[in-house]
């Protein structure tokens, strides 16, 4: 389907660009909604800068998420799988307050001790190469909406038709170039899915010359 996540950030900027949206910047999450991004923004002419949320996993399962949290810590919870797993709540609290320190670091480190943007009274487009679950797309849209964002729109080259249905409970509106019915995983619907580097994504955040 998309030949990699710079082909995904320009076909996915063409999708945006037929909806007529006019955005203030696009937000990516690291890492690898960073080089979509690139080609988002590059495609509008906005500023690219990042948003950082990590999962809450599961203490019996590690690829199992029952939330996120994003760097200003603001938190999604999966409040009937928490209870079906039956974890606690300290846990819970104590997982939260470790993820979000690491999303913080990681979007500091990103920016090289640039401010975030302000967001207030704009359009942000949150951008990532492919959303599964939603955990952490939500977490980003609640902490953009606490930023007192006019409008957030997520912006995905490859989601799940139950996500996309998710996600539009909780931002102003979900753009994707694909919505398949069979969905496993994001991976599978690129040629080349190698992981990004940090260094590989933070030089996505310089703007071509």
């Amino acid at each position: 389907m998309f030949a990699d996540r710079t082909d995904a950030g320009r076909q996915l900027a063409d999708v945006v660009a037929e909806r007529d949206l006019d955005a203030d910047v696009v937000l990516a999450i690291p890492r690898g909604g960073l080089p979509v991004g690139r080609a988002v923004a590059d495609g509008l002419g906005v500023a690219l800068d990042v948003v950082a949320a990590r999962k809450l996993w599961a203490p019996s399962n590690p690829e199992l998420a029952i939330g996120a949290v994003a760097s200003d810590g603001t938190v999604w919870r999966n409040d009937s799988l928490i209870e079906e797993l039956g974890v606690s709540g300290t846990y819970v609290e104590a997982t939260i307050e470790r993820e979000r320190e690491v999303a913080r670091e990681k979007a500091d480190r990103y920016r090289g001790g640039r401010s975030p943007p302000d967001v207030a009274g704009r359009t942000v487009l949150l951008v990532d190469d492919g959303i599964a679950t939603g955990a952490t797309a939500i977490a980003c849209i609640r902490s953009l909406k606490n930023a007192g964002v006019a409008r957030v729109v997520v912006a995905v080259p490859v989601a799940s038709p139950e996500t996309v249905d998710r996600l539009h409970e909780e931002a102003d509106d979900v753009l994707c170039v694909e919505t398949p019915v069979h969905f496993g995983a994001v991976g599978a619907f690129y040629h080349d899915f190698e992981q990004v580097t940090d260094e590989e994504a933070m030089a996505y955040l310089e703007p071509d010359e």
